[in-house]
């Protein structure tokens, strides 16, 4: 449950359905003077927000977010700032807590400070598109974002090799954006290098929201659905032992190699 007196909550608020929202991220909200966020995100919360004071902005605004959620909340005021999925993979937990950091913020939440700052754990993009695929990341996985508007694309490239050479089960975020279409079949053309063209892929549209759908492949055959990918897709990419079963993806945890059943 959220500390009492906390006074600013970094919410991720799930994949956009109600059911899958914390109740912790519910209360954090309830309790909350301020709720902070872009309109994508408020829209999905809304029955939560009668009361409250709602500050909107655009993606791009992530810092001027973050500073004014940390400026209302040393002010006295308790403050929600608002993530998709969750706040700590590719959200606002990070920027949050790096500006508190540089302007001199303890590291213990705040409380030397008088801003005391908690982060509010959400069911991520990763986890919502694996539960629809099946069990595809029951085994050893690495999260990777194909964005590279704030992570130069050389970066991206070495991790997606390091990962597909280690075999690791593949999660893509934002694998495709209007100004950013190529990374996704550059990313494929990488790990086609290190795996079977058999290898399962799952594609999963708007998870658990209006409009969801689902795709399960091969990565031999995965790029024939280009035009499926865009920003609301996770692209999950099998290991060498995934196997497709039906409209799903299984990874063994490996119960097989000690156990008969």
């Amino acid at each position: 449950m959220p500390i009492k007196d906390c006074k600013l909550y970094i919410v991720g608020i799930g994949p956009g359905c109600p059911d899958l929202m914390t109740v912790a991220a519910q209360q954090a909200i309830m309790e909350s003077d301020y709720v902070i966020g872009n309109t994508t995100y408020l829209d999905q919360i809304e029955p939560l927000l009668p009361g409250k004071k709602i500050i909107t902005s655009s993606m791009g605004e992530e810092i001027a977010r973050a500073r004014h959620a940390l400026e209302l909340a040393s002010g006295g005021n308790t403050v929600s700032i608002i993530s998709g999925g969750d706040s700590g993979v590719y959200g606002m937990a990070g920027i949050v807590l790096e500006i508190a950091e540089k302007d001199g913020a303890d590291g213990d939440g705040g409380a030397e400070t008088g801003t005391q700052i908690q982060v509010i754990p959400g069911v991520t993009a990763a986890n919502a598109a694996a539960s629809i695929l099946g069990s595809p990341i029951t085994s050893d996985s690495a999260s990777i974002s194909l964005s590279d508007l704030l992570t130069p694309w050389e970066d991206i490239e070495k991790r997606i090799a390091g990962a597909a050479a280690s075999d690791f089960v593949i999660v893509l975020y934002n694998p495709k954006s209007r100004n950013r279409n190529t990374n996704f079949g550059r990313c494929i053309e990488i790990v086609r290098r290190h795996r079977s063209g058999s290898v399962p892929v799952g594609l999963v549209k708007n998870a658990y929201r209006d409009g969801e759908r689902a795709v399960v492949t091969t990565l031999e055959r995965v790029l024939d659905y280009d035009d499926f990918v865009d920003m609301h897709t996770t692209a999950i990419i099998g290991n060498s032992e995934s196997r497709i079963w039906g409209e799903r993806i299984i990874t063994p945890r490996g119960y097989h190699r000690k156990y008969d059943y």
